[in-house]
C-alpha cells in the first residue's frame, strides 16, 4: 500500500523538482537587470561613475536586444510570451533612462556641470520617440538648470 503512494507521488515530486529547477528566461532577465540597476546604484554611491555606465549600458544593451527580438520576430508567439517581452523591454530602456538621469543629477550634485550637461544631452539624443517624452523633457529641464548654474562657454 506504501508502495503505490510511492509510485504515484515519486513522479510528481521529480516533475515539481525539475519545474523549479528550470528558471524562466523572463524572470531570469529581470533578475539580470534588477542586478544591474542595483550594481548602478551601489557605484553611484561610491562613486565610481564609470562603473555604474557600464551597468547601464549593459541595461540599455538587454533592452536593445529585447527590441530588436520583439521586431524580428515573424510568427506572432502566444499573447502572455509577447505581453511579457514587451513589458521587460519597456521596464529595461525606462529603467536605462531613468538612470542616466540620476546620472546627470548627480553630476550636478557634484558640480560636474560639463557631464552633467553631455548626460542630459546623451538622453535627449539616444531617447527621441514619444514613448520617452516624459523623461526628455526631465532632461530638459536638467539640462536648462545647468546651463544657469553654469552657463555654457561661448
Amino acid at each position: 500500500m506504501e508502495a503505490q503512494r510511492w509510485s504515484r507521488i515519486l513522479p510528481c515530486l521529480c516533475l515539481l523538482m525539475i519545474a523549479s529547477c528550470t528558471h524562466d528566461p523572463y524572470q531570469k532577465r529581470a533578475d539580470m537587470m534588477k542586478n544591474h540597476v542595483e550594481a548602478f546604484y551601489d557605484d553611484l554611491k561610491a562613486h565610481r561613475v564609470e562603473a555604474a555606465i557600464r551597468e547601464n549600458e549593459q541595461i540599455e544593451a538587454m533592452a536593445d536586444q529585447m527590441g530588436r527580438g520583439i521586431q524580428a520576430r515573424a510568427n506572432q508567439p502566444a499573447m502572455n510570451e509577447v505581453d511579457r517581452e514587451g513589458v521587460l523591454y519597456k521596464t529595461a530602456s525606462e529603467t536605462a533612462v531613468e538612470n542616466w538621469l540620476a546620472l546627470g543629477r548627480y553630476f550636478v550634485i557634484r558640480k560636474r556641470y560639463d557631464q552633467a550637461r553631455a548626460t542630459y544631452q546623451r538622453i535627449l539624443a539616444t531617447y527621441t520617440g514619444p514613448v520617452y517624452r516624459t523623461y526628455t523633457t526631465q532632461a530638459e529641464a536638467g539640462l536648462r538648470d545647468v546651463n544657469i548654474v553654469d552657463p555654457p562657454k561661448k
